[in-house]
């Protein structure tokens, strides 16, 4: 997971003075797993996500007991709109079947098949 990301979702959880409150299970277990994969030093962690090292460590303990006690919570399912969801053939760029037709910015044209396929590449650019 980007770092970046993970620091806007974690600021979302942020009250007066910089405190984290009730924060939700399924940000602390991806916390946690962007926390065990971390490869650097977690000096260089904690100050990706912009949080102290002591304003986590509860964090952490509660993230660690979830996953020990079983109640591990899944992030939410998101698959990524590439090409090959689209239908896209080969090189062309050329969608058979188009049901949607987007115009972009600099005048590109997207097409998608249905609607979900348009409202997933709508919340990712988003």
């Amino acid at each position: 997971m980007e770092m970046e990301i993970l620091k806007k979702k974690i600021s979302t959880y942020r009250g007066e003075g910089g405190r984290l409150t009730k924060v939700s299970d399924e940000l602390i277990m991806e916390i946690l797993t962007a926390w065990e994969q971390w490869a650097g030093p977690m000096s260089g962690f904690y100050s990706a996500i912009g949080v102290s090292q002591k304003k986590m460590a509860k964090i952490l303990g509660k993230g660690k007991k979830l996953k020990r006690e079983g109640r591990v919570v899944t992030p939410s399912e998101f698959t990524e709109v590439t090409s090959e969801l689209l239908g896209v053939s080969g090189s062309s760029g050329v969608i058979t079947g188009c049901g949607i037709e987007v115009s972009w910015e600099n005048g590109r044209i997207i097409r998608f098949p249905d609607v979900d396929k348009l409202i997933d590449f709508l919340k990712k650019a988003a």
